[in-house]
């Protein structure tokens, strides 16, 4: 019997031709009637393909033989994937078909700003002949500050090689080398806000991106520079905006809101354009997203393939655990290596069991890589990813003679600079559900379990070292729950590891460092 697939919303043809073709499904494509209509007609559909439409917990519950819904498109915060998750339904998304739609429409509005196009449209269709009055800009020359050189903002980067511009570019994730050949001049936000004509932002909305173009940003630009916003709406603070923009005289388009719908919006007083989120609304977006989100649901039935999956965990057969270690030690990777270092190469070691799960844990470890990345949907964009920044991925083969039974290596190489290369490699594993760190670089048998506030600090291994760091932390009035200090003979080093009941503060942090004469040392909180 054929699969029925329900599509009600405006989608290409070609899903439905891919899907009618393959034999094994029976679609129903309708968007004239209303979602909560069509399930009530259609409640034998096997699966849903939605652009925009919620998909409530009310409609998933009416499709009792639902099992799979696919978004076509990137984002799916309009269906209830924990309530699918419940029901074992899956659901699927479609990253990247839209890319190239939202890098365009950043230039379009780029340019209709600065020839003053859509208020010359206006007044040209009442008989006026104003020429004088929409006087315009040229892009050629000026320098484009790019937020986020993602997939997206590559694409804006080649996009605008045209234009002959200087490219800036912000993104603590991107290899020096893909800058270089992409000739993006790498530079931190406030530089990049104090030279750039025009900014345009691809940074994905979430706890530590929330109001990031705030007021110390937006007070650096340049007099009658231009924002451009066709990311998410939360990355920006509207009302440092809407205080900054009439002292620098400062153009703002913008094209995303918190909600798709009809209505009122915030930026209406501060935005010089604005477009209801056509970042994805070309019918090659369209047409690529419908291709895809058919070609996944075939793939899902015919081969078993879960790769696009938004709403499980983790695979079957693979204890939740071992992602969580991967984050972990990722993240330590990261700190030990530096915040600021520009990352060359990942390289990864998945001993026994963790072997077949090599590809799904690289969405934890390329999560855990910076504070700003949006944590991919699947293995495919994680990897796209890395490549996109132009790191090196390297999964080693593993000896089973080492005895490292279900355990993970992952090394990060970054540099610092030009002349500076650094490498970190951690090993870890689980036992009984507890997650244990049981190597960093040299300093081996560990088995200390990454959680909550934790100091690390090396240096010159001597008597009393330990003894002093315990008396400045109590004299801080912070607390030792556990300790390891192992030491690395061959260069007399030692490490010590400590978690402690609270935050330290980096002043104290600091007089530590100075007082033992610390190589290396910094806070984190693993949670």
């Amino acid at each position: 019997m054929k699969k029925k697939v329900l599509i009600p919303t405006k989608l290409e043809s070609v899903a439905r031709q891919i899907l009618e073709a393959h034999g094994g499904y029976t679609v129903v494509h309708d968007d004239k009637l209303p979602l909560t209509d069509l399930i009530k007609q259609q409640a034998d559909v096997y699966a849903l393909i939605v652009r925009s439409e919620k998909v409530t917990s009310a409609v998933i519950d009416a499709l009792p033989q639902l099992k799979v819904i696919v978004r076509a498109g990137t984002g799916y915060d309009t269906i209830d994937i924990k309530h699918a998750r419940k029901k074992g339904i899956d659901v699927m998304n479609t990253p990247g078909a839209n890319s190239n739609a939202v890098a365009e429409e950043v230039i379009a509005l780029m340019l209709a700003d600065a020839r003053q196009l859509v208020q010359a449209d206006i007044s040209t269709r009442t008989g006026k002949w104003e020429k004088k009055k929409f006087m315009g800009r040229e892009i050629t020359g000026k320098t484009i500050g790019i937020v986020g050189l993602g997939n997206i903002g590559q694409l804006v980067a080649k996009r605008l090689s045209g234009f002959e511009v200087r490219l800036l570019g912000y993104d603590p994730m991107i290899s020096q080398d893909r800058a270089d050949a992409m000739r993006v001049e790498l530079m931190d936000l406030p530089q990049l806000f104090e030279q750039a004509d025009y900014i345009t932002l691809h940074i994905p909305e979430n706890d530590e991106t929330r109001g990031m173009i705030n007021e110390n940003l937006l007070s650096r630009m340049k007099r009658g520079a231009t924002l451009i916003n066709c990311a998410r709406p939360g990355v920006l603070d509207e009302t440092a905006l809407r205080k900054i923009k009439p002292l620098n005289k400062l153009r703002f388009l913008n094209d995303v809101y918190p909600a798709d719908a009809e209505g009122p919006k915030s930026v209406a007083d501060i935005a010089d354009i604005m477009a209801p989120h056509l970042g994805a609304s070309t019918v090659e977006a369209n047409t690529n997203a419908a291709r895809r989100a058919a070609e996944e649901l075939i793939e899902l039935d015919d081969k078993g393939i879960t790769s696009f999956i938004v709403n499980r965990d983790v695979p079957e057969g693979l204890d939740e655990a071992y992602g969580r270690l991967a984050y972990s030690i990722t993240k330590l990777c990261r700190h030990l290596v530096g915040p600021t270092a520009k990352l060359k190469t990942l390289e990864t070691s998945f001993y026994g069991s963790l072997d077949p799960f090599g590809d799904w844990l690289m969405i934890p470890i390329v999560t855990a890589l910076g504070d700003k990345i949006e944590r991919p949907a699947d293995c495919k964009m994680a990897r796209q990813f890395l490549k996109d920044m132009g790191i090196n991925v390297i999964n080693r083969d593993t000896d089973p003679t080492k005895g490292f039974e279900n355990s993970m290596t992952i090394d990060l190489i970054g540099t610092l600079d030009s002349n500076s290369l650094r490498r970190v490699s951690i090993r870890g594993t689980v036992v009984e559900g507890v997650l244990m760190l049981s190597r960093i670089n040299e300093f081996d048998k560990l088995y200390f379990e990454p959680r909550g506030p934790t100091v690390f600090f090396i240096y010159e291994d001597r008597p009393g070292v330990l003894g002093q760091i315990g008396v400045t932390l109590a004299a801080a009035d912070i607390n030792i729950e556990d300790v390891r200090n192992p030491h690395h003979m061959k260069v007399n080093q030692s490490l010590v590891i400590m978690r402690i009941n609270k935050p330290v503060p980096d002043a104290v942090m600091a007089d530590i460092s100075r007082r033992i004469k610390a190589f290396a040392s910094f806070y984190y909180d693993f949670g």
